[in-house]
């Protein structure tokens, strides 16, 4: 098995994520990647985050191809693979569907940084982008043009998207944000 220490992180920041009430059902994931070899580690589409282990985790190249896993990649997977492309300081990736930040999603606004965690560790408003189709190229392109070299931003009517240099560090963020 490729990547076991990533991997194992990859499992374990996408089971945070119901823990911290970021998601539900099925939706919202977390990504990793082995920048020296090109690789995405990524949560597989449709698995409860009960189900979730190490092992079902989905590894693809930068094209998106499956290199090992025996299950789709999330549907967000050309979205983690654009902001990756454009952001070469980024480790980790997570998206949500947090009650909070999507509402000022839904809503179009930024969020201020009007918190102390927030302030400290962004430093800035959180930025909404304009609508995009959720899933394509569109969102990630829409991501990078907003968040700068920022580690969150709002995609209006879709949610939250935290960067971080580790899975674990773009969650602390969600959870910071939310």
């Amino acid at each position: 098995m490729l990547y076991s220490d990533l991997r194992q992180e990859v499992c374990t920041m996408n089971k945070e994520l119901p823990n911290q009430g970021l998601v539900v059902w099925t939706g919202g994931n977390v990504s990793g990647i082995v920048r020296d070899k090109g690789h995405v580690i990524i949560k597989p589409s449709g698995i409860a985050f009960d189900d979730l282990t190490p092992e079902n985790m989905v590894v693809t190249d930068m094209d998106g191809s499956v290199i090992e896993g025996d299950y789709k990649p999330s549907v967000d997977l050309d979205i983690h693979l654009y902001i990756y492309r454009h952001r070469p300081d980024v480790g980790g990736i997570c998206h949500t569907h947090a009650p909070y930040t999507s509402s000022f999603a839904l809503l179009g606004e930024d969020l201020p940084a009007a918190t102390t965690p927030i302030a400290h560790l962004l430093g800035a408003n959180v930025p909404c982008t304009e609508y995009v189709r959720p899933g394509y190229v569109e969102t990630g392109q829409a991501i990078i043009d907003n968040i700068g070299q920022g580690f969150a931003v709002l995609v209006r009517k879709h949610g939250p998207f935290t960067v971080g240099p580790t899975p674990t560090h773009s969650v602390k963020i969600a959870v910071y944000l939310e």
